[in-house]
């Protein structure tokens, strides 16, 4: 159960990083990177202008793109490269409902969508403040980021602690 829950996650994290890849080419942002896993590099190749690495711990997975090239794009086209991944695993867990793999597409979905620094509804929540304001705001950012982070640990919190209570 173990080893099939393992896969299911990594086969969960190679489609959202694959969206997110597929949503930024589709909105002309150059993707430079592609990862997955962390740590020391263990093999990689590039094919086209992107470089494609496997690392040696498997508990993560990530894309590169260029910033600049996507804060030039409107606002939808930021939102659609930043939200892509989440987008794509809640597809996935809606046509694979009830299995394994619709839990991990489920989990992966809502873990990212949370507006903890550097997973994408942060991400997406500083590119549409920033339009909002017309510019970037220390202030707001970091206030945005400070209580993103101190309500998504205590909604975390709250549903382990429920979780817990009923079994």
């Amino acid at each position: 159960m173990l080893i099939s829950s393992i896969t299911y996650f990594l086969l969960a994290l190679l489609l959202h990083e694959t969206a997110h890849l597929v949503a930024a080419r589709a909105c002309d942002v150059t993707v430079t990177e592609f990862g997955l896993g962390w740590g020391r590099k263990l093999f990689g190749f590039r094919r086209g202008k992107v470089n494609f690495g496997f690392h040696l711990l498997p508990v993560g997975a990530y894309v590169r793109f260029n910033l600049a090239e996507l804060q030039q794009r409107p606002l939808p086209q930021q939102v659609l490269v930043l939200l892509a991944g989440i987008i794509a695993n809640l597809i996935a867990a809606s046509v694979t409902s009830g299995t394994r793999f619709s839990l991990m597409n489920f989990l992966l979905a809502a873990t990212n969508i949370l507006p903890l620094y550097q997973q994408d509804g942060w991400k997406c929540g500083m590119v549409v403040l920033r339009k909002m304001l017309g510019r970037k705001s220390a202030f707001v950012e970091w206030t945005f980021t400070i209580a993103g982070t101190v309500l998504s640990l205590a909604l975390i919190c709250a549903l382990m602690v429920r979780f817990l209570h009923g079994h």
